[in-house]
C-alpha cells in the first residue's frame, strides 16, 4: 500500500465534526434522550443521522422498484396499445382494399370491372334498387363502350360471400 493510500485511509477512518444550529427545544429533547440512554449527545446525533440515512435509503430503493414496476406496466400497455392500433390499421387496409363490388347480374353485361367509391350524393342501386345514402360506399361499373350507367351497393346481394 503506498503512503497516498494509506493517508486516505486515514483521512476516511477520522471522524469529522460537523456544526449545525438546532432550535432550543430540539437540544434540550436531544440532551434529555442522551442522559436517559446514558450515551454522550454526540454519539445519539450520530445514531439518529445513520439512521435517517438508512431509512431515506431504504425509502428510495422501494420507490426507484416501484417506478420500475410503473415503467414496465406502461411498456407493455404501450405495447398492447400499439399492436392493437397495428391491427386496426391492416383490417382498415384489408376493408379498403377488398372489392365489395358484384361479380354477376343481367344489369351488368358489359361492365368490365367495378371501382369502389364514396358517393357524393344520394343515387339508387342499379341491381336492387336499393337507396344508397350520401357518403355511403357503393361500386361503379366501369365499361370500355358506352352503355347505361351502373352503380351497385357495396354488399348487394350479389357480392359473393366472403367478398364483403
Amino acid at each position: 500500500m503506498s503512503d497516498d493510500d494509506r493517508d486516505e485511509a486515514a483521512r476516511a477512518k477520522k471522524e469529522r465534526v460537523l456544526h449545525t444550529r438546532v432550535p432550543a427545544v430540539l437540544e434540550e429533547e436531544l440532551k434529555r434522550l442522551a442522559t436517559n440512554l446514558k450515551v454522550p449527545v454526540s454519539n445519539l446525533v450520530r445514531v439518529i443521522l445513520e439512521d435517517a440515512i438508512d431509512a431515506v435509503d431504504v425509502g428510495v430503493q422501494k420507490a426507484e422498484g416501484e417506478l420500475h414496476g410503473i415503467a414496465e406496466r406502461l411498456q407493455r400497455q404501450r405495447d398492447s396499445l400499439r399492436a392493437g392500433v397495428q391491427r386496426s390499421t391492416q383490417r382498415a387496409e384489408q376493408a379498403a382494399a377488398r372489392t365489395d363490388c358484384p361479380v354477376q347480374s343481367d344489369a351488368l353485361e358489359g361492365v368490365l370491372g367495378f371501382q369502389s367509391l364514396v358517393l357524393a350524393s344520394e343515387a339508387a342501386c342499379t341491381v336492387c334498387g336499393r337507396s344508397l345514402p350520401r357518403g355511403g360506399r357503393a361500386c361503379r361499373g366501369v365499361r370500355e363502350g358506352a352503355g347505361p350507367k351502373v352503380l351497385v351497393a357495396a354488399g348487394c346481394s350479389l357480392v359473393p360471400e366472403g367478398d364483403e
